[in-house]
């Protein structure tokens, strides 16, 4: 292990990170020399949820040839049956890393393979098929994504902020609030610090015990692996401080959501961001591809949600109208504005900020989609119309419909319905896994719509 520290006692900026261009061999030796015994084989459901095999390090070689093996029906989502052939993962020497919350431990993604042909049903080769569209174009995308969270604890059978002192009724960027959740924001900022990822900015939410960590952009396929690995440490190192990290979109009805915002830009094989154009004569820097690609965007938005915003709970997040919360940054209306937050899509300039998808999104699956749509609008050249500068919060539904905006679906069961009508996404992203997909949350929402809340038991049993 690289014990060299910074005066501070914490590892300096990527004193773990995994040298670039390793060979086979480079990448044993540099395993052993931080002490790792077992390498992780790791790929996600189609909820986005790391799933791993623990292989021990003097089988590492294996890894990178034959992969690690999995009982495909055993995961959900990869549309896998018990007698099939084996699920394997193929890791990539790119994604290797460390893991400082576990130092014995160190991870790889790779490739989901069944009888040696890429699975259609592997949300990260879904991805890198669309990424490989892109780059017959000579472009690529690069992603920002920005996941909130809320750190909980168990108190008298009942969740509440980790901080008891965190109770202020508007608590966004408290200084309070930031400075006692360093017991857990430390930490886990020092674990992405160390293995290279470039943390810039951490806040305090709105919500009690919200927060949201920020890291530098990078090429799609990267940014979502980091966020399944930011995922991964947040949850570990909560729950080894006693404290529940929880990235479900609306945990708390009188409390604003966790959303994943996602900021996307398209660059040329010279560097250049292709959205980008200072000649715009709506002042946003967006070319005419930018343009499109919001096009695509608005165009396939209710389905798009289905895909950003997966669980019964997202819902509870975008609403219309006044929130319980009292604040909601989950703008529903299907429109685009200047640093209009309101919007469904947001333009600093130069880029586009994605706002509807939530902290439950499997981020592979949703980059996917989000990609999918805009290169429809690219090829189909989608105008996006005007944009709306304006506070959609203050309008009511009336002038809403009258400067014809429409509404992103308000139920799990309504973007189900909107997936199922819009063609682009089987087409492209494949029938066998938007079929997956569907099969699965019309489950999750047959069995939240049969269950008893405990609302309703509030409400009516004592009532009639």
């Amino acid at each position: 292990m690289n014990e060299e520290k910074t005066q501070s006692g914490s590892l300096p900026f990527g004193a773990l990170a995994t040298p670039p261009g390793l060979t086979e061999g480079a990448a044993r030796d540099f395993l052993e020399s931080n002490g790792v015994r077992f390498v992780l084989a790791q790929f996600v459901d189609i909820h986005g949820v790391a799933k791993s095999k623990a292989v021990p390090l003097n089988h590492f070689e294996a890894l990178l040839t034959d992969g690690a093996g999995f009982a495909g029906a055993g995961a959900w989502g990869l549309g896998m049956k018990p007698h099939e052939s084996e699920f394997m993962v193929r890791c990539e020497l790119d994604t290797l890393r460390l893991m400082p919350w576990r130092p014995e431990y160190a991870s790889m993604f790779g490739v989901g393979l069944v009888d040696d042909n890429e699975h259609a049903v592997d949300t990260r080769n879904v991805l890198r098929k669309q990424l490989d569209r892109l780059a017959e174009r000579g472009l690529k995308l690069n992603t920002g994504m920005e996941p909130e969270f809320i750190l909980l604890k168990e108190q008298g059978g009942e969740l509440v902020p980790f901080d008891d002192t965190d109770r202020l009724a508007k608590a966004a960027y408290d200084y309070r609030g930031l400075s006692r959740g360093r017991a857990f924001l430390h930490p886990l900022v020092e674990t992405l610090e160390a293995v290279g990822i470039d943390v810039y900015q951490i806040d305090h939410e709105d919500a009690n015990g919200q927060y949201e960590i920020n890291f530098k952009y990078a090429e799609a396929l990267r940014t979502a692996d980091q966020i399944t690995y930011f995922k991964m440490a947040a949850a570990e190192i909560s729950h080894d401080i006693g404290t529940i990290c929880t990235f479900m979109p609306k945990p708390r009805s009188d409390a604003t959501g966790s959303g994943m915002h996602i900021h996307l830009t398209l660059e040329d094989e010279k560097g250049t961001n292709v959205f980008a154009d200072d000649s715009d004569d709506r002042g946003m820097g967006l070319s005419k591809m930018a343009y499109n690609f919001l096009g695509g965007l608005l165009a396939h938005a209710p389905a798009l949600t289905a895909l950003l915003a997966p669980t019964v709970n997202s819902y509870k997040r975008l609403v219309v109208g006044n929130n319980v919360s009292g604040t909601t940054w989950a703008p529903v209306y299907v429109a685009y504005g200047d640093n209009n937050r309101t919007a469904m899509v947001r333009v600093p300039y130069g880029r586009l900020e994605l706002r509807v998808g939530d902290s439950a999104m499997n981020p592979y699956l949703a980059t996917a989609a989000m990609l999918a749509a805009g290169l429809d609008g690219i090829d189909r050249e989608l105008d996006p119309g005007e944009p709306h500068n304006i506070n959609f919060y203050d309008l009511s539904l009336t002038q809403i419909a009258d400067l014809d905006v429409d509404i992103l679906p308000q139920t799990l069961s309504d973007a189900l319905e909107a997936l199922r009508g819009d063609n682009l996404f089987a087409e492209t992203l494949g029938q066998q896994l938007i079929s997956e997909f569907l099969a699965i949350k019309q489950e999750e929402w047959t069995d939240y719509h049969r269950s008893i809340s405990q609302w309703e038991l509030n409400r009516y049993l004592r009532f009639y």
